[in-house]
């Protein structure tokens, strides 16, 4: 473990990919789809902190 731990200080993490690139059609299609998932839920905030994530329209079932 000692070793990895050198091998990352000197070349940093395995994984490593470069987030400058286009946008497929398919991932603007991906995205889309789960920009229009995230809408249909709230976040609702408990008074001890916690928080727990409800149906804006329970009545829709598209996306589930």
């Amino acid at each position: 473990m000692r070793a990895t731990g050198k091998l990352r200080a000197v070349f940093g993490p395995a994984n490593r990919s470069s987030l400058v690139h286009e946008m497929t059609e398919e991932n603007r299609r991906l995205l889309a789809q789960r920009e229009a998932e995230t809408q249909q839920w709230e976040t609702v905030r408990r008074p001890d902190g916690s928080t727990y994530v409800v149906p804006r329209n329970p009545d829709d079932k598209s996306l589930r």
